[in-house]
């Protein structure tokens, strides 16, 4: 039986954050939705504009026997741009913040923990700004919006945005993706 436990990370937009984590052994599930703003069920038309507090964020469900909370951390800061505020490339508002919102103390120990060892090595050239939250109501996004990259892998943002972040994980950590056979 799993030991199953979860994880929530905003890194921009959710269509690209989502398949990064789904091809990782261990992941049982991600969910595409909306955490950290002020409004009750938030929507994907009324958090677009930035004014709801929402991010775009994914509900990961994992096997803590298979997969640790650390690598998923670790995964999440390599896949995107942890060092600019509101922003990931062209997509530019609050709701699209570097975040993670911890379940627990453990998570934000080992957050802030794993932020300050990728800034004192200087992984990138700016220091990282992800925000470390208390995780708070997360809202499933709408159906159209769950595994989009799996449905949509010819759309041009996807082709542009997200299949790169895809493969840089792949290529990375070829060693924690599913067995395709």
């Amino acid at each position: 039986m799993a030991r199953e436990d979860i994880a929530i990370f905003a890194g921009g937009c959710f269509w690209c954050t989502e398949p990064v984590f789904s091809q990782l052994t261990g992941v049982l599930q991600v969910v595409s939705g909306y955490i950290g703003g002020h409004t009750e069920n938030p929507t994907y038309k009324t958090i677009c504009n930035g004014d709801t507090g929402h991010a775009e964020a994914v509900l990961i469900r994992y096997d803590a026997d298979l997969i640790g909370f650390e690598t998923l951390l670790e995964v999440f800061l390599v896949s995107h741009d942890p060092t600019t505020r509101n922003r990931q490339g062209n997509d530019i508002g609050t709701q699209y913040r570097s975040a993670v919102f911890c379940q627990n103390e453990a998570q934000r120990e080992a957050t802030v923990a794993m932020i300050d060892t990728f800034n004192q090595a200087g992984v990138y050239n700016a220091p990282i700004v992800t925000e470390v939250n208390r995780a708070s109501h997360f809202y499933p996004g709408e159906d159209n919006h769950q595994y989009y990259f799996a449905k949509n892998p010819g759309n041009p943002y996807c082709l542009a945005v997200a299949a790169p972040k895809v493969a840089k994980i792949r290529a990375k950590y070829a060693h924690l993706l599913k067995s395709t056979i």
